[in-house]
């Protein structure tokens, strides 16, 4: 009994200084140290919170099964060491029924587990606004951006766009920020983004918005979501692309409506109207609209 008293109190100072060290961990630390948070403040999107989630939760049950097995790793090595005066091999166990249903059930109980959770944030990631409140096109080209902002059609207004160049360096080295294409988005409005490539495959990529996602031509994706906090982010291609990948940047400026609607009218005073051109896209043979030669018209 007295030993179990003194367990008891030695155990107390120690769950305090647990529960202290959790308290006091900061916004980064919480959230795995992933961009995206900032202290005291909004996520950037309505989704970071969710990928961050499934990021630290996966961590936490990796590490506590690689703890526990680190553990009984130790403690059969201690346990079943030779001893001083021993010789030949220890007893040797064919089969044990019970340790092996259990190292088989519980990676199954692992990975089935891993799998919902991961099915069902992607799925609540994927799915598109049926009416945004902003709609986007992204094309991806080596080695640039060009983004198109489409009209609405309850207020009749036209497509504008911008045709964005790659990274371009200063005499010093450093890229020149005001060069790069420039992705607009308003706060706190359903936003979805129509992802395209010109010629290869590119994957759109804003860091801090912790997702990426590829873009194939003759593919379309999208991707929907709410921008949360103003502010300026980085973008690049996360997709080998080409000599001048790495040059393949672009920024992000998340503002207020009023901002928003003033960019999009300074790019209709530039004459950057209607839907943007294709005439760079790099292939024509898209799958499955291979124009019929003569041969096979005669056929038909």
């Amino acid at each position: 009994m007295p030993s179990k008293r003194r367990l008891r109190w030695a155990a107390l100072p120690l769950g305090v200084v647990a529960a202290v060290a959790l308290a006091g961990c900061t916004t980064a630390e919480q959230h795995g140290y992933l961009p995206g948070f900032v202290e005291g403040g909004p996520a950037t999107t309505n989704q970071t919170e969710r990928v961050s989630s499934l990021w630290v939760n996966s961590w936490i049950v990796l590490l506590a099964v690689g703890v526990i097995t680190w553990g009984l790793m130790g403690w059969a090595a201690i346990a079943y060491r030779r001893r001083k005066g021993q010789t030949g091999l220890p007893v040797q166990m064919r089969y044990n029924m019970p340790i092996e249903i259990f190292y088989t059930i519980v990676p199954l109980i692992l990975v089935v587990g891993m799998f919902f959770f991961t099915a069902r944030d992607q799925a609540e990631i994927e799915t598109k606004w049926d009416n945004p409140d902003v709609e986007i096109t992204a094309i991806a080209k080596q080695w640039a951006w060009d983004f198109q902002y489409d009209g609405q059609e309850e207020d009749n207004s036209d497509a504008v766009w911008t045709m964005g160049i790659q990274a371009q360096p200063n005499a010093n080295g450093d890229i020149d920020q005001s060069q790069l294409p420039t992705l607009v988005l308003p706060v706190d409005k359903k936003v979805t983004i129509n992802l395209q490539s010109r010629d290869v495959i590119h994957s759109f990529w804003i860091i801090d918005f912790l997702y990426k996602k590829d873009m194939y031509i003759g593919k379309d994706n999208s991707w929907s979501f709410i921008p949360t906090r103003e502010g300026e982010y980085k973008g690049k291609c996360a997709e080998l692309c080409g000599e001048y990948h790495s040059m393949m940047l672009f920024n992000v400026k998340v503002v207020s409506q009023a901002e928003y609607d003033a960019y999009l009218e300074s790019l209709e005073e530039k004459g950057n109207t209607g839907d943007i051109t294709d005439a760079y896209d790099r292939l024509s043979n898209y799958p499955g609209t291979t124009e019929k030669t003569d041969s096979t018209e005669g056929e038909e």
